[in-house]
């Protein structure tokens, strides 16, 4: 198809980035060709860096280029709650919301055998740990609403049932703006055990 070696084997690279087809790869080889020199390499620059630099936080497992991220430094932010997500992008869906103002827990990953995701997988451990120094008094499990969330969140459940600490998870149900008819079973049952009084 190319008569480039090279630019055959960077469409094939931009494929492996998440959400990018084979047209959406060519858009962007096409894109890099013709922009000026110094933005690919800009763009090439910033990708070496980030691989350099970014490594988890050592108290939460967020990205970070510090040693403890900035959301665990926040002394404003309330160490008593954690919020325990799947990956560090998460947090930022989270934190766009604005309601949130505790800690979070990034497990990297989810339960699933199948894949050999196994608990020792994923950093469970680091959040048992985390909860057993006595400050965390409520998690709050934002795993993904699927099977594999839920296992993780069930298992999760069932390691700090022993302690102090309240496990809750986060409301699913129907989206805001979605119509009852185009909802599945499993989200419109969840939304009707997960309703509440009206404020």
């Amino acid at each position: 198809m190319f008569q480039s070696p090279s630019l055959e084997a960077l469409v094939q690279e931009l494929k492996k980035l998440p959400g990018v087809g084979n047209k959406s790869a060519l858009r962007m080889a096409f894109h890099l060709l013709r922009a000026p020199r110094e933005e690919a390499e800009a763009l090439a620059k910033w990708l070496v860096r980030v691989k350099e630099r970014v490594r988890l936080c050592v108290v939460c497992g967020n990205y970070t280029e510090e040693e403890t991220c900035a959301l665990c430094l926040d002394a404003r932010r309330d160490e008593s709650l954690i919020c325990v997500v799947e990956q560090p992008s998460d947090i930022y869906l989270v934190e766009s919301t604005g309601e949130y103002r505790g800690h979070y827990h990034v497990l990297h990953g989810a339960l699933s055998p199948l894949e050999g995701v196994r608990p020792e997988s994923i950093r469970i451990g680091e959040l048992v740990e985390r909860v057993a120094r006595g400050v965390v008094k409520e998690v709050i499990l934002a795993t993904n609403p699927n099977v594999e969330g839920d296992a993780t969140g069930f298992y999760i459940a069932d390691l700090l049932k022993e302690t102090d600490v309240i496990i809750s998870r986060i409301a699913r149900g129907v989206p805001v703006g979605g119509e009852l008819e185009f909802a599945d079973q499993l989200t419109l049952a969840r939304a009707f055990r997960g309703r509440r009084g009206i404020e």
